[in-house]
């Protein structure tokens, strides 16, 4: 009987060995997870500030520094920290937005700005 139970015990070495990988390897993963994740956001945020800032710039453009500043919040939600900055600069209307690059998700977000710049030929309604 215990030449039966080493027998057993001997084809039982890796049992389980996978999961133990697995669960060595799972923190790597998650930080792999994470790191990807944040770098999406960093890439949304930059379009975000570009485009809110085209739009921003061609609102003011057309009807005044009122407009840009509205134009330019109108697609952004309050937990991005949005500031937007206008104004002419010859025949142009310039716009700067500027966002908090937000860490896994917004509205937790870092003091590390963001900024998207626009320009649009100034044509405001008299």
């Amino acid at each position: 009987m215990a030449g039966r139970r080493r027998f057993r015990w001997a084809h039982r070495g890796d049992r389980g060995q996978v999961a133990i990988e697995f669960v060595g390897m799972l923190p790597y993963i998650l930080l792999a997870v994470v790191a990807v994740w944040e770098m999406v956001l960093v890439g949304y945020a930059f379009s975000l500030a570009g485009n809110a800032a085209d739009e921003a710039a061609r609102a003011g453009a057309v009807r005044g520094d009122g407009a840009c500043q509205e134009a330019a919040g109108e697609h952004i939600g309050g937990a991005w920290n949005m500031t937007a900055t206008c104004g002419k600069s010859g025949n142009l209307y310039k716009a700067r937005v500027t966002l908090n690059l937000p860490v896994l998700f917004p509205g937790f977000n870092i003091d590390f700005p963001i900024e998207g710049h626009g320009g649009s030929r100034n044509e405001e309604e008299d």
